[in-house]
């Protein structure tokens, strides 16, 4: 009997230890669990928002471990790195009321978590669709105040510069910073890509036509110019030749008058030589002359007298022209 009262007492004590264990042991993993549900960590690319009870109690921007309020904080992670928005293409008129196709895209990034969080519910693509507005209306606005020309070739960097700057003002209002817009490519519908190559066409025949009449007129310049200085070195040729020519005339003529007053009789004698040469060249000509004339002088007499002079007189025969043969 003693017996099994001490087994009784002994089982007690047992079953009360073995209830006290797993009491310290619920205790100990409510603890722990506690403990664990109380910790958060925050990663270097993330932006973390403490809310309690729907109200933001806090903002965390910087990477590290943390501590909350089970079931009464609730931690939202956000993104803190720089997103892309690709839009569409889409179709915008310019000041020529001629569509064109753009196709753009934006980065961005969050910069005030709360804000962020209170205006767009912190869902990214509900702050693409308020960002992709701001862009669609800075396209239409810009593009609206140029021509087709300008918005192709010439002022694109401008209208870039320019959409990146109200974009990122108007994303202020949703704790946004918007980082860059670019424009990616910039296309001409169908229908106006042929009226504007023949616009083109048209603007490169001008040019070519421009280009063609200068050098007309160049052309024809340049010819009268040659012209007339022909005309000039060729009258100042002939010019040069008849002051030659006539330097020489005075010069031969000189010679010949020298000649002629050193030996007369010689002179007149080779003169009717001359003559002779000239007139009986062919040797087919026929001459009716009279036989005194003093063509026949040396012919007649070597001395050259005249006929029915005398030998004492002295009297040379003065040569005549060469007659002219029939």
């Amino acid at each position: 009997m003693a017996w099994t009262n001490h087994t009784i007492v002994i089982n007690r004590r047992q079953q009360a230890g073995g209830v006290r264990g797993q009491v310290l042991l619920i205790i100990g993993l409510s603890a722990a669990l506690f403990l664990f549900s109380s910790m958060f960590t925050v990663q270097q690319w993330q932006r973390a928002l403490v809310l309690q009870f729907g109200e933001v109690q806090r903002t965390i921007t910087t990477p590290g471990l943390y501590f909350k309020l089970p079931l009464v904080n609730n931690v939202y992670y956000f993104d803190g790195r720089i997103l892309g928005l690709d839009a569409e293409p889409e179709r915008y008129l310019t000041s020529e009321k001629k569509n064109v196709l753009v196709d753009s895209f934006v980065k961005w990034r969050i910069a005030d978590v709360q804000r962020y969080y209170t205006s767009v519910g912190g869902d990214e693509m509900a702050a693409n669709l308020r960002l992709l507005q701001i862009i669609k209306d800075g396209l239409r606005g810009e593009f609206g105040k140029r021509t087709i020309q300008d918005v192709i070739s010439g002022e694109r960097t401008q209208i870039m510069a320019v959409l990146s700057m109200e974009a990122d003002t108007a994303a202020k209002e949703f704790g946004i910073d918007v980082v860059d817009v670019r424009i990616k490519r910039i296309d001409l519908p169908r229908e106006v890509s042929s009226s504007v190559y023949r616009r083109m066409e048209a603007e490169r025949e001008r040019v070519a036509k421009e280009l063609r009449s200068q050098g007309s007129e160049a052309s024809e310049r340049i010819r009268a110019d040659a012209d007339r200085q022909r005309e000039v070195i060729l009258a100042e040729a002939y010019r040069d030749a008849e002051l030659i020519r006539g330097e020489g005339d005075a010069v031969a003529t000189q010679v010949y008058a020298s000649a002629y007053n050193r030996n007369q009789e010689f002179f007149n004698f080779y003169r009717s030589l001359s003559a002779y040469r000239t007139t009986f060249k062919s040797g087919k000509d026929m001459l009716v002359l009279s036989p005194n004339m003093a063509f026949f002088h040396f012919l007649q007499d070597p001395l050259g007298h005249a006929a029915g002079s005398t030998g004492t007189t002295g009297t040379t025969a003065t040569p005549l022209a060469t007659p002219t043969a029939h």
